[in-house]
């Protein structure tokens, strides 16, 4: 018998449900964004049921991109993606000014929502971190999804923060990537009803669902968008059998993408599939030949390659 149970609300503000993947950033061997591959990765995603697109982010190596550079990559995805589903533009850094003139390009460049981080290696107070949030969405004029991301920014934004944080109506989304369901349990009781939360690691998608969440921010969904999107879209709809089948399915690939630092992996699968996403900027290095091994059985066990570009 199958199990369906009572679907998951809907949050009125959601800027999106399901899966919105956390796309790697395809570089051109002379340097910059590779711009027509950007546009491949886009029109791969529409056409394989992704519910959003996350333009710079930590999977998309940000942080050695220039602001000119992230400019652009904005632009490109916002062109390709023809109002098809939302672009949500990453923003982040420990300069508060030099996130701000980020998140106003995001705006000019035709993001619809901001994904921002709390700044790293200052090791703000929470105080601080409220603070650096509402400077930074007044240069931005866009809806807000903070980044909970401690294991990257050495910074943990608490449950207590985001609920003053989302008195203010623009902020619209939560990505949690503590990895803490405890925490994220409280952050759901605290904002759950107001603002959409997302998980961080598609290793809890649906955990964090199970929580009151709205989808997953993902890594996986670079390889295998549909099934990503149909995961979350399951549970949301009242099947949790199949929301937990898929998960625990995947579960595998997810630990090969995640055996070395992310998004070294993903990105060598992001090749596999046939796109010439390029190198990776240093200090990131390609996987070993073990990671890479283990990510291309994978891929192949779950039947990624078979149709492979």
């Amino acid at each position: 018998m199958t199990d369906r149970s009572t679907p998951t609300p809907r949050v009125e503000k959601a800027p999106f449900t399901g899966s919105g993947v956390a796309l790697v950033t395809p570089f051109a061997a002379g340097g910059g964004v590779n711009e027509a591959v950007l546009r491949e990765l886009v029109r791969f995603h529409v056409q394989g049921g992704t519910d959003a697109l996350i333009i710079n982010g930590s999977t998309g190596e940000a942080s050695t991109m220039s602001p000119a550079e992230q400019r652009r990559a904005v632009e490109v995805a916002v062109d390709e993606a023809a109002g098809r589903i939302p672009i949500v533009a990453g923003a982040g850094g420990s300069d508060t000014a030099a996130v701000r003139a980020l998140a106003a390009q995001a705006r000019e460049a035709g993001a619809n929502v901001l994904l921002l981080s709390p700044p790293p290696y200052n090791k703000p107070t929470q105080a601080g971190i409220i603070a650096h949030y509402r400077a930074v969405m007044d240069a931005a004029g866009l809806p807000l999804i903070v980044y909970n991301v401690p294991g990257r920014t050495a910074c943990n934004i608490l449950p207590e923060t985001i609920e003053t944080l989302a008195e203010d109506g623009r902020v619209v989304g939560v990505k949690e990537a503590s990895g803490d369901l405890s925490q994220i349990a409280e952050l759901a009781r605290r904002v759950g009803e107001r603002v959409a939360i997302y998980s961080g690691n598609d290793d809890q998608t649906v955990a964090v669902m199970a929580l009151g969440g709205m989808g997953i921010i993902s890594v996986l969904a670079n390889v295998a968008p549909g099934d990503t999107s149909r995961m979350a879209k399951a549970f949301l709809e009242g099947d949790v059998a199949e929301a937990r089948r898929l998960q625990l399915v995947y579960l595998p690939l997810i630990n090969a993408l995640f055996r070395e630092p992310n998004p070294m992996p993903v990105k060598a699968g992001v090749r596999l599939l046939g796109f010439d996403v390029g190198p990776l900027r240093l200090p990131l290095t390609e996987p070993s030949a073990a990671a890479l091994d283990a990510l291309r059985g994978e891929m192949e066990a779950m039947g990624l390659l078979s149709g492979a570009r």
